[in-house]
């Protein structure tokens, strides 16, 4: 097993699948500037080894990810496409292998928008999902604004992203956002078996098969990539966004009625 950025990415190999586990459970798996670069550096490999035929993204039995680690985002918030954000964001719709994610626990912000870009999903029966980027001052991202509607229909997206609410792995279900629900403690294992499948397979068809599924929306997530990217970047110096995250920090409910 390798490890990455201090420990909180982990790498394993086993019978031709990359697992990438976030690894900070006494931070709910708060992302970290370092494990995005780390995730990507991870799956740059991968896409690189002929070896690896299918790749799951998982975190611990308790949580997946509480998304970012507000602190150290804000301390270095992406400003350009070349920040490791932004890097994550772009290699997630361009991976080629089968991208596999295994839910246990709470998958907030990215922790829920990155499982759009994946081929197969996975959550246990205690999964909770939420993202609350309206309720942070902020825009959706990883192109959630259009592959949400396209997913489960306007009123659906608007449902989750306006409202910011958490909602259980039923709903994600029902929502078409996860393949299937486990008992808990067994989304791994459910991933597992599915990617041991899909690691037998022609690796050249499964590509190819992979890349037609999701040609017709490629320009359309590309085009989504770019407009939430350059938004979300002006609104993390809005004055809504200032008093959301000052109001995290003092765990205090935010006011937003001086703003219009």
């Amino acid at each position: 097993m390798q490890e990455l950025a201090d420990g909180t990415i982990t790498v394993e190999i086993q019978d031709r699948i990359q697992i990438l586990r976030l690894n900070r459970p006494d931070k709910k798996n708060a992302l970290l500037v370092a494990m995005y670069q780390a995730l990507v550096d991870a799956m740059k490999a991968a896409e690189a080894d002929d070896a690896v035929r299918a790749v799951i993204i998982t975190g611990s039995e308790e949580c997946f990810t509480s998304g970012n680690d507000v602190m150290d985002f804000m301390t270095a918030p992406p400003s350009d496409d070349s920040s490791p954000v932004a890097q994550f964001l772009a290699i997630l719709p361009a991976f080629t292998k089968p991208l596999i994610a295994a839910v246990e626990g709470n998958a907030i912000g990215i922790g829920t928008t990155l499982l759009l870009h994946c081929d197969l999903v996975y959550a246990g029966n205690a999964s909770k999902f939420r993202m609350p980027f309206v309720n942070l001052g902020l825009c959706p991202e990883a192109a959630s604004s259009y592959l949400l509607p396209a997913i489960m229909g306007t009123t659906r997206a608007s449902e989750l992203l306006l409202l910011g609410e958490v909602f259980t792995a039923d709903k994600a279900k029902e929502y078409g956002i996860i393949n299937e629900i486990t008992d808990a403690g067994a989304a791994l294992d459910a991933a597992l078996k599915a990617a041991t499948t899909l690691a037998k397979q022609p690796p050249a068809a499964l590509r190819l098969s992979k890349s037609l599924i999701r040609r017709g929306s490629a320009q359309a997530i590309a085009e989504a990539m770019k407009v939430e990217g350059q938004e979300f970047m002006a609104r993390l110096v809005s004055p809504e966004a200032a008093e959301a995250f000052s109001a995290f920090a003092e765990r205090r409910e935010p006011n937003f009625d001086a703003f219009s």
